[in-house]
Order: structure tokens, then C-alpha cells, then sequence
């Protein structure tokens, strides 16, 4: 038995499928524990998982809440720095808190997000394993490859090659101030200072819940990178109250913004006025952030909910109206449901590029967001066969990748060997 320590990012989009991670593991018969602030204890607990606090002082019960509800109003480059600066600060509390809670506690190795800088450090302070995960899209650069945070397409060339370049430099400038403090703790405790952007990740294995079919042409990826498909456990979802008998038989068009960038009216208005007259029934999902007896009553009397039982439902569509979210885009893939895409910030350009470059989904972005535009869209994706045929054939790809149960068993080889797992990637 290992004891696996997993100090998670709260964000739903992360956690999740960590828990996802987490419940195969013990369910191995293997110990596993979550470090994380007080707002996201019951989630953890309620899978049946440890969960030791940190950050009490600091993120008190409610303060993520506040701090969710703020980035939901934001979008662009604004909502992207406030990200960067909300992951230097619990990056701070990780480096500060974790070595001591992790050494007592005593963790035999750690999961860690890419987001979740600054516990890869702890590890290599503590001698102690970690494997990398990619929840959202990853992380490691190459500069063939346009950053995650922009809707460029692949263009390998040598004018691809330098818009790419321009886009990781502004990347590099507004993460500069919390590669700065990692380096600071790296340098107390004498472990060599990190100079590219990819050592941060494991040199054991790397696991991402993307198919490979689903990113652009990778040359540089590391031996130890695994491209697993989605983690997913229904362990890891609460259960949701749907009224499934208001179901009407006609196709089922699902629209959810998620659980951060959802606090902007306009964008359901939007949704509910492009899908009237379509011959379809219309379900919104508001992500927690808002209650639907609060919203302005929306065109089409579209069924809304505070939350969705996401799984369940997209057995059901035809079509996923989505922020781009890699959760509920894999989840989408995973059920052969093609979408249109309205991306907001952080990876989900990045995310909404590679639906457009496998041709499972149209993007429309917020720039151009109107009831016509996106009115179009829905139709095209509805009527033209070919983005449900790409879209099942990512089916396929993900129910090969192995999923939840490929990626625990490299976990338990890392640990088991001690040495890097390598793909068997071309």
C-alpha cells in the first residue's frame, strides 16, 4: 500500500477528476489524501476520501466562493491575470504549509496538477515522487505548438513559429512574479533554480486526460507523457436533482458556461434566443453561480437549472453548447455529442482551437457572439452529419485511451519501480 498525497487546485474543473484519481486508487487499496482549503473539503470527503486543511487563515470558509464570483464576470486577458495572480497566491501557501503537513502526515508520493505550482518543489524537497496530471490542457511548451491561451489554429510554419513565440513571451512576462517564488524556496532548500517553463513537470510520468487525437501534432513531448483520456469516476460527481420528465423527446441541445466563467446573463440570453424555432428543447445549466428564478425569463422557455446532472444528460444531446471547458468537452467527446464552443479565458481558446482543428465543433467567439452568429452555428453543427461522425470517432479514440484505470496503473508503476513509465508513442 502507497500513501498518495494529491494538494489539488479547489476549482471543479481540477478537483474532479482528481477525485476521480483518487477513488481508483483506493478503491487499489492503496491510502490517499487530499490537502485542501475549507471550501472544498465536503466535496472530497463525500467521495469517501481523507482530507487534511490548509489555508485556513487564508482562504476561510466562503472565500472561494467570493473569488469565483469574481472571475465569472471577467473575460480576455483581465480574467486571465487574475487567474495568474490567484495561483501565485496559493502556490505561496503550498510552498509554505505543505512541507511540514506532508512529512507528518506521511505521504509516500504526490499527484500534482500542472496548476498547482510550487508542490512539485515539495516533493523534490521531501524526496518524494510525484507524477504530473494535466486536468485542464497541457502545459508543456513547444513552440510549434500556439499557447493554450489563445484560439490560433496549428500553423506549422516559420510566421506560426513567431506569432507562437510572441504569445509565450507574454505568457512568460505575467507568470514571471510566481516562477520568482518558487525559485526562492527552491533556493532555500538547495534544489537547482528552474530556468524553462517545463521543469516543472515530472521526469517519471506525465498523465493528461486528453486524447492525443485531441492536440495539435506534438514533436517534443516527453518519453514519460501519457495521453490517457478523461478521468472520470461517478464517485466524483454529487448528486443532482433533474426533472427528467420535462423532457420532450425533441433533440436535446445541453448549454453550460461551467462552474467559473458563468455569471454573465447576456451569454444565456444569448443561447436561449439563437435556439428558438430550431425544433429543439433547450437545457441551461447556470453552473451553481446564479438561480434561475433570479434570471430575466429567457426566450423559448428553455428548462434551466442551477445545476446539471452533466453525465446523464449528454447520453441524451444532440449538441453541447459549451465555454470549452476540457471537462465537459472530453465529457461531450465521450458521449459522440459535437458542440459549439463560446470560450472566455484561461485554456479554453486553446481548448475551442483543437475542437474546430478535429472538426467535431464549431467556435464562436466572445468578440463575435450574437443571436445571428450563433444561431448559425448551432445549425450547421445540427445539420451537417460530418461533425457528429468526428465527433464519435473521438468517441472511439477515448474509449481506447484507458481513461481513470490506464492512468492509476502508470501511477502504481512509478511507484512500484521507481523510474520513469515511458509511452509507447511513435
Amino acid at each position: 500500500m502507497t500513501h498518495f498525497g494529491i494538494p489539488s487546485p479547489s476549482e471543479t474543473g481540477h478537483i474532479t477528476p482528481m477525485i476521480a484519481l483518487g477513488c481508483e486508487l483506493q478503491k487499489r487499496g492503496h491510502k490517499v489524501t487530499f490537502f485542501q482549503v475549507p471550501d472544498s473539503q465536503q466535496k472530497v470527503l463525500s467521495a469517501g476520501l481523507n482530507c487534511h486543511l490548509i489555508g485556513e487563515s487564508e482562504f476561510p470558509i466562503g472565500s472561494m466562493s467570493q473569488r469565483y464570483a469574481e472571475l465569472g464576470k471577467l473575460s480576455g486577458l483581465s480574467a486571465m491575470r487574475y487567474s495568474i495572480q490567484f495561483v501565485q497566491q496559493v502556490a505561496a501557501m503550498n510552498l509554505r504549509e505543505l512541507p511540514h503537513i506532508i512529512k507528518v502526515a506521511g505521504v509516500d508520493a504526490l499527484l500534482v496538477d500542472q496548476v498547482a505550482r510550487g508542490c512539485e518543489s515539495v516533493a523534490e524537497y521531501l524526496s518524494i515522487p510525484f507524477i504530473s496530471v494535466c486536468n485542464a490542457l497541457l502545459f508543456n511548451r513547444e513552440t510549434n505548438i500556439p499557447p493554450l491561451f489563445t484560439n490560433w489554429s496549428y500553423k506549422p510554419s516559420w510566421l506560426g513559429y513567431l506569432r507562437n513565440q510572441m504569445g509565450y513571451s507574454l505568457i512568460s512576462y505575467l507568470s514571471q512574479p510566481f516562477k520568482n517564488l518558487v525559485n526562492e524556496y527552491r533556493q532555500q532548500w538547495k534544489l537547482p533554480l528552474y530556468s524553462s517553463p517545463n521543469d516543472y513537470y515530472s521526469k517519471l510520468a506525465q498523465l493528461s486526460q486528453q486524447p492525443a487525437e485531441f492536440e495539435f501534432p506534438r514533436q517534443h513531448l516527453p518519453q514519460c507523457f501519457h495521453f490517457t483520456g478523461p478521468f472520470i469516476n461517478s464517485a466524483s460527481r454529487e448528486s443532482v436533482y433533474f426533472p427528467f420528465e420535462k423532457l420532450t423527446g425533441q433533440p436535446l441541445i445541453y448549454a453550460s458556461m461551467g462552474t467559473l466563467q458563468n455569471r454573465q446573463v447576456e451569454i444565456f440570453q444569448c443561447i436561449a434566443e439563437a435556439c428558438v424555432g430550431l425544433d429543439t428543447q433547450l437545457v441551461i445549466s447556470l453552473g451553481g453561480a446564479l438561480s434561475p428564478e433570479l434570471l430575466p425569463s429567457l426566450p423559448g422557455e428553455p428548462l434551466v437549472v442551477k445545476y446539471a446532472p452533466q453525465l446523464e444528460l449528454l447520453k441524451k444531446a444532440s449538441l453541447t453548447i459549451t465555454h470549452a471547458g476540457l471537462n465537459t468537452t472530453l465529457e461531450s467527446l465521450l458521449n459522440g455529442v459535437p458542440m459549439v464552443a463560446i470560450p472566455i479565458t484561461n485554456d479554453q481558446p486553446g481548448v475551442a482551437a483543437r475542437l474546430a482543428w478535429t472538426g467535431a465543433g464549431e467556435v464562436v467567439p466572445l468578440a463575435k457572439l450574437n443571436v445571428s452568429n450563433l444561431r448559425n452555428a448551432i445549425k450547421r453543427v445540427l445539420k451537417e452529419d460530418s461533425y457528429k461522425q468526428n465527433a464519435v470517432k473521438l468517441q472511439a479514440v477515448i474509449d481506447r485511451a484507458g481513461g481513470v484505470s490506464r492512468a492509476v496503473d502508470i501511477i502504481e508503476q512509478v511507484v512500484s519501480s521507481g523510474k520513469p513509465v515511458l509511452s509507447n508513442r511513435a
